[in-house]
């Protein structure tokens, strides 16, 4: 005679942020009021990119004693109940903002978030995190679009400057003095 049982209830209750981090690694994922969405692995490319542009960031930011540069899909707070965390490729966050790390999501907006637009990126979906990130008060946002290389400069949902391969991508504010070649983001 067989067992019976039932099936596992499933949850309805939205997750909260710090139950997602308390999974720990279940993979590239972000929550989106209270549900999590999973997402793709970045390929080669985008993790080049990530990479050459973090690193120059990110050394220049130590030089200068600016904050610091974080990435690596780190986690933002957008939004609290239900929560919603996006996971930016890059992000800088001044010493005005938030002196000491954090453990667990950023509940502080960065100065600058960057997102390298991957194959299956809408752009609905960009729009959607731009408003998202200009609303807890993130300065600025590049998108990075390999496919075109371009760098795209927004300042707010709407006011957007386009550097192609020619042009050079300049830091403002904080970040004044920060120059980089964009043909240099795309080198493998």
């Amino acid at each position: 005679m067989a067992v019976l049982t039932a099936p596992p209830k499933r949850r309805t209750k939205p997750i909260t942020g710090n139950e997602l981090l308390a999974m720990g690694d279940i993979g590239p994922s972000e929550l989106i009021d209270g549900r999590i969405v999973t997402m793709t692995p970045t390929g080669d490319e985008h993790g080049t990119i990530e990479f050459n542009l973090g690193g120059e960031l990110r050394a220049f930011v130590r030089q200068h004693r600016l904050g610091r540069v974080t990435g690596g899909e780190v986690g933002i707070y957008t939004r609290r109940n239900p929560d919603r965390v996006r996971a930016a490729d890059i992000a800088f966050i001044s010493t005005n903002r938030m002196a000491q790390p954090v453990k667990g999501y950023l509940a502080v907006a960065p100065d600058l978030v960057v997102d390298i637009m991957s194959p299956d990126d809408r752009w609905q979906d960009v729009r959607e995190k731009l408003a998202e990130y200009f609303a807890i008060g993130v300065t600025w946002v590049w998108i990075v679009e390999p496919s075109n290389r371009k760098v795209l400069v927004f300042r707010s949902p709407t006011a957007v400057e386009e550097f192609g391969d020619d042009n050079t991508l300049r830091g403002e504010g904080v970040l004044a003095g920060f120059a980089l070649k964009v043909a240099d983001l795309f080198d493998i």
